[in-house]
């Protein structure tokens, strides 16, 4: 039984491989090496019986960054951001750039009224009221009925 244990290179070699290609495998990996730039903030939409609430987790980003546009019933939320570092010393000079770009896209509702929304950015999260139309409010009064 020990001697069968002891004859599975197949594990133990491609670990080995694994260990030694460690650094390139990490740098080359598109889901960290990409992660950040072609993430897409979560967004969370929750209908009351007056308005609709969207929340967008976009922490890091200012309020000056978002851009938000309406055509027709398609809601679209957008941010760009750009950082650039630079450390100089004596004999290098280092320089860093981060460019954060996103669009998130929403078909909403013909109940919306689009001419009343409202946006404020509290602790990296932009919440977007969406106010109902009057009929669309009339509509959504519940009343329990008797049977007679």
């Amino acid at each position: 039984m020990a001697t069968k244990s002891l004859m599975r290179p197949e594990t133990a070699i491609p670990a080995l491989f694994d260990d030694f290609f460690k650094p390139w495998n990490e740098m080359f990996d598109n889901s960290r090496f990409w992660g950040r730039a072609a993430t897409v903030p979560p967004v969370n939409i929750i209908e009351t019986p007056n308005e609709y609430k969207v929340s967008l987790a976009a922490p890091g980003i200012k309020k000056e960054d978002f851009k938000i546009d309406v055509n027709g019933n398609m809601l679209t939320i957008s941010a760009e951001k750009e950082e650039k570092v630079e450390e100089k010393e004596d004999k290098y000079t280092r320089r860093e750039f981060n460019y954060t770009t996103f669009t998130r896209s929403f078909a909403m509702p013909d109940d919306v009224q689009f001419d009343k929304v409202d946006a404020r950015y509290v602790e990296g999260v932009l919440e977007l009221m969406l106010p109902k139309k009057e009929e669309a409010k009339k509509a959504t009064i519940t009343k329990n009925i008797p049977i007679k």
